[in-house]
């Protein structure tokens, strides 16, 4: 991603475009699914973490990144691939592998809409499926 498109997202957030924000923005944008801190931290190569967590807490704030808790002990984070739009309606599913570790993204498998009583608004709803990703399932049978 160029620096011209990471401004433009920033700004249409609501994010005020700096150096360490767009170069978080460029990394995250990378990745295919979930990530961690340490993640980034390495993908952002000098880059210190405080700096690292303060952009990324403002992303979810901004609607940017959802956070998954996949119950690891260690929060990951998920680019919004809904044009940033993240209404609850396109919120999608998680699945980890206990085997390997990886939490992936499951883009196409939306989460139903639940109802629920008046007063109450719902800004996050979590979806997380356990098991084995295809690899490690193949893996397991030889």
């Amino acid at each position: 991603m160029d620096s011209r498109h990471c401004e433009e997202v920033l700004l249409h957030h609501g994010i005020r475009p700096t150096a360490v924000r767009m170069l978080v923005l460029d990394a995250m944008e990378r990745f295919s699914d979930t990530f961690t801190l340490a993640d980034l931290e390495q993908a952002t190569d000098g880059i210190d973490r405080s700096s690292i967590y303060r952009s990324l807490m403002l992303f979810v704030r901004q609607h940017l990144l959802h956070l998954v808790d996949d119950g690891s002990g260690s929060m990951k984070y998920c680019v919004c691939h809904n044009d940033h739009a993240c209404r609850i309606d396109e919120m999608h599913s998680h699945f980890h592998c206990d085997a390997c570790g990886r939490t992936l993204c499951l883009d196409h498998t939306r989460i139903p809409v639940v109802a629920y009583p008046a007063g109450f608004e719902v800004r996050q709803i979590d979806c997380l499926l356990r098991g084995l990703c295809p690899e490690c399932s193949a893996k397991a049978r030889r």
